[in-house]
């Protein structure tokens, strides 16, 4: 996919074990005759301009998205923030200066999802996306984000010294929230085990 100018790049982040769904790439799963992974690009795709993949292992299995598929540079599934760090890098090759990122199991993801982050920025450019959250409030979506390549290397030293927890380093730089509502169906649902497959199925007659 090429650069569209005024749109940010993208990075879907697909680098997790999914060991709640037996393992192998979640992303892949059916839901409604497409993947899970499709329905993502067709959500974030016209919202940003290049689009790139964060997986690990061999990334021909992905060949027929006509993605590059970017590998955590940080040894032993370190958590989201690596495949954030493997985005920036990416970007930053592109002469980008901020990356918007979003989860690959997430398939009613909002379609406005960067031009709200955008205007939620935090003085250092960073923000999280928000949904409410069962018990009242709102909870904030760590891989669902907007982040200034200027920070990778920050990111870099953070990781290296052990943070893996994706608020702990964005409370950090004052990161943004964007707020979301969760009806009719929750922007955020993500799949984790089959029994959530079911309920997407479900949820897509209704997004």
């Amino acid at each position: 996919m090429s650069t569209q100018v005024g749109k940010l790049p993208g990075v879907i982040l697909a680098g997790g074990r999914a060991t709640r769904m037996g393992g192998g790439d979640k992303c892949l799963r059916l839901v409604g005759g497409m993947t899970l992974l499709a329905r993502v690009i067709a959500r974030l795709g016209p919202q940003c301009g290049a689009l790139a993949l964060n997986a690990n292992g061999d990334a021909a299995r992905f060949a027929s998205f006509g993605l590059p598929a970017l590998a955590d540079s940080v040894a032993g599934f370190p958590g989201p923030l690596a495949g954030v760090l493997a985005g920036m890098d990416w970007a930053h090759g592109l002469g980008a200066r901020v990356i918007v990122s979003a989860s690959a199991d997430t398939p009613f993801l909002p379609i406005d999802l960067v031009a709200r982050l955008q205007a939620a920025a935090g003085p250092a450019g960073l923000a999280l996306a928000a949904s409410p959250d069962p018990q009242g409030g709102m909870s904030r979506q760590p891989t669902f984000g907007l982040w200034p390549v200027a920070l990778r290397e920050d990111l870099r030293a953070a990781l290296a010294g052990g943070l893996r927890k994706v608020v702990d380093w964005t409370d950090r730089h004052q990161a943004g929230v964007a707020e979301f509502a969760a009806l009719p169906v929750d922007p955020f649902f993500n799949v984790n085990t089959p029994d959530d497959i079911i309920e997407a199925e479900r949820l897509a007659g209704l997004a």
